[in-house]
This record gives structure tokens, sequence and C-alpha cells, in this order.
């Protein structure tokens, strides 16, 4: 079994029976694990990164790549990867340092392995800040730090070029604000993914993607696309699952 972290907010358990598993133990476990701890619990196959890692890491590879080369800022894509597009507010970078960067390197890292898919290879500003000991939140610092100031305290943001940290800038994108008035996030999502600005060119080089890696690996990971979506819904908050999305 895999739960997900924190367990108290996220009730994905993916279980993963072999074919050497009694099935009366499977279905014995499975109604444990629903109706004792109230868990939703989603049936996996055993390969690497089960369903919802699998593709949740391939997206943040991709993100991670358009800032690695410098075409978007920390405060811009934690403006598109949040409660804009159906995901948590801490977006990619909050969520990142909540987990531990430690951990989403490993992961990635145990995924290229098995896998042999560089897809998942992380940028170089990731090893360098686990090898410094800036790997989230639980060291008090990672992709943001809290600073004191004479005025309280502030979150700064790392500049990935200098390590050090410094104050936030807001991100506008016009696309984004004119999408704020559609409160289905379905439609929120289309005209964001859709939209003829850099809002709109980061979503198509990566959450485009996500999407296309999703519909390739499902039958290698899960039983059906439904399990697919409720795998991300309930293991990573999306409001819409990757099928649901398109």
């Amino acid at each position: 079994t895999h739960f997900f972290n924190p367990p108290r907010y996220l009730p994905l358990v993916e279980m993963i029976p072999t074919a050497e598993t009694d099935r009366a133990v499977a279905a014995e476990l499975r109604a444990f694990l629903d109706r004792r701890l109230g868990k939703g619990v989603v049936v996996a196959h055993d390969r690497p990164g089960f369903i919802a890692n699998r593709i949740g890491v391939y997206g943040m590879a991709r993100t991670l790549e358009l800032v690695a080369d410098g075409r978007y800022t920390i405060d811009e894509v934690d403006a598109l990867t949040g409660v804009a597009i159906g995901r948590p507010k801490s977006a990619t970078f909050r969520t990142a340092d909540i987990a531990g960067l430690d951990i989403l390197a490993k992961v990635a890292s145990d995924l290229e392995t098995n896998l042999k898919e560089e897809a998942f290879r992380m940028p170089p500003f990731v090893e360098a800040m686990v090898g410094e000991g800036a790997v989230g939140e639980k060291a008090g610092r990672g992709f943001f730090q809290k600073v004191k100031g004479a005025d309280g305290s502030e979150i700064h943001v790392r500049d990935l070029t200098t390590g050090a940290y410094v104050p936030r800038t807001k991100a506008k994108f016009a696309s984004v604000d004119a999408a704020r008035s559609l409160e289905d996030v379905a439609p929120r999502v289309k005209a964001l993914f859709l939209a003829r600005d850099r809002a709109g060119e980061f979503l198509r080089a990566t959450l485009g993607p996500t999407l296309l890696y999703a519909a390739q690996i499902a039958p290698d990971v899960a039983d059906s696309i439904d399990d697919v979506d409720r795998a991300m819904r309930w293991g990573f908050a999306w409001e819409l699952g990757p099928f649901e999305t398109w």
C-alpha cells in the first residue's frame, strides 16, 4: 500500500496486489482502507511510481525545465499552477517545499533509473539545493524562506542563479485575470490553455505533455482511465484528473 502524505488531508491510498496476492486478502484490505480508514483506494499496477507519482513527477519535471532555462520565474509558475487551474493553492514550488526537495529528487531519480526515462531528470539546481540542505519547510528554506524584517515576517523566494532569497514579485498574466470570472474549473483551464499569452504558452508546454504522457502510460499503470483520474484527484488534490481535463 502507498499512502499519500499528509494522509490527514490527501485521501489516496494506492493498493498494489501482485500475481501472488490472495484475492480474498486484497478484498479484505481494500474494505478496511475504505470503510475503516475512510481512504480513497485505487488499485495500481506494480510499476515504478505506481500511478500518481509517475504522472505528478513527470509534470513537475516539465515545469522545472521552463524555470531552469529562464523562461518563467518561481512566482510566475506558482501563479499558473495553483487555484487558477484547479490545483492546490500551494501550487508547484510551495508543494515541493512541503513535501521536501530531497524526497522529490529521490522519487525522480528512482523513476529515471527504473524506467530508463530521462524525462524524469531534475535540473541541476535541485541537486544543488539538496546538497546544501535547502530541502524545504522542514529545513527552514527551500524555494521559499520566511524572513524576519522590521515590519514582521515575510516570505522571500530563492534566486536560482545566486542562491540568495529575495522579495517576491507578483506575477501578472492578462489571461489569468480574465479567467477569474469563470467559477467552474473546466472552462477556466480551457481558456488558460488556449490563451495567446505566456500563460497559455506555459500550459501548452507543461500540461499538454503531461496529459499525453498520462494517456500513453495509463494501460501500464492502472486498470482504467477512471482510476488514473481518481489517483490524481485524491493524491495530488487536482480538481480534474488528466482525462477529465481532456
